[in-house]
């Protein structure tokens, strides 16, 4: 097992955040061109680009070049076994919906782990300009400042952060849990890019955020920006607390477990919904 001591974190990060930005750059100029190539994937709802692809092989190319004996997740296959206990997860377009609209709330998402746990994160998003990170027992910040969760708030005054599956069958089945959340909360925002919703808990503009069935790459960084800034985070498999394993949450101190007890009571009222 590898020694987190022998691992340069400052400079993974740096690297991290470098090739995010530059990720980031190559999504800009391509947001206003018409897309030569969109597939899909798990369902006709689950689009990819070639910007996605072009910006993992860019986050993969640099990877290779400064740490070769990593290994590499990436959403769009970009994948390889390594043999230094460091493996980078890459997220090259979260919210590629959004970007295919114009929609303003997509990411570029990086995090690695050191033998399973997770090491650090950078979140960018090149249109707002922010870059979101995270050391682990260090801290999270944004664009370099310190960031920490706002305020605890109580659960009816609470602005939760969802998202939905791509399958049309799992959809209905968080819808259905969803009506037992939103009369419980302030209200809801769905913005559709799982890694900033967490890194938007980091910085108090969500106050609360769950969604079931993320992929790795959809939260490795932004849990731990999260959870550095002081936010109390479940990660899947978290254990046996009556909610679906593959439930990811994340909210601010103190609201853990009224949350935890309304989504609990909602996937029950809902039939186990969403499992």
């Amino acid at each position: 097992m590898a020694d987190p001591g022998d691992v340069d974190q400052e400079a993974m990060l740096r690297l991290a955040v470098d090739l995010a930005r530059s990720a980031g750059a190559l999504l800009l100029e391509g947001l206003h061109r018409s897309r030569t190539q969109v597939d899909t994937k798990s369902s006709r709802t689950d689009m990819v680009t070639e910007m996605d692809r072009t910006s993992e092989a860019a986050i993969v190319a640099g990877l290779r070049r400064a740490r070769p004996d990593d290994a590499v997740l990436g959403e769009e296959g970009g994948a390889r076994a390594g043999s230094s206990g460091v493996r980078w997860i890459i997220d090259p377009l979260d919210g590629t919906t959004n970007y295919l609209y114009g929609f303003p709330s997509f990411a570029v998402s990086i995090g690695a782990e050191l033998d399973g746990q997770a090491l650090l994160g950078a979140v960018h998003d090149p249109v707002h300009g922010e870059t979101f990170t995270a050391l682990v027992g260090e801290g999270a910040r944004r664009n370099g400042q310190p960031l920490r969760v706002g305020a605890g708030v109580e659960l009816a005054t609470a602005l939760v952060g969802t998202g939905f599956a791509y399958q049309a069958e799992r959809r209905a089945a968080q819808a259905e849990v969803l009506t037992g959340v939103l009369p419980q909360v302030r209200d809801i925002r769905r913005a559709g890019a799982a890694a900033l919703d967490l890194c938007w808990v980091a910085c108090g503009r969500l106050d609360a955020f769950y969604e079931q069935g993320l992929a790795p790459w959809d939260r490795a960084a932004g849990s731990l920006v999260a959870a550095e800034a002081g936010a109390w985070v479940r990660a899947p498999g978290a254990g046996d607390d009556g909610l679906p394993e593959d439930l990811v949450v994340a909210c601010g101190p103190g609201l853990e477990d009224p949350l935890i007890a309304l989504l609990r009571r909602a996937h029950a009222e809902a039939g186990g919904a969403g499992a």
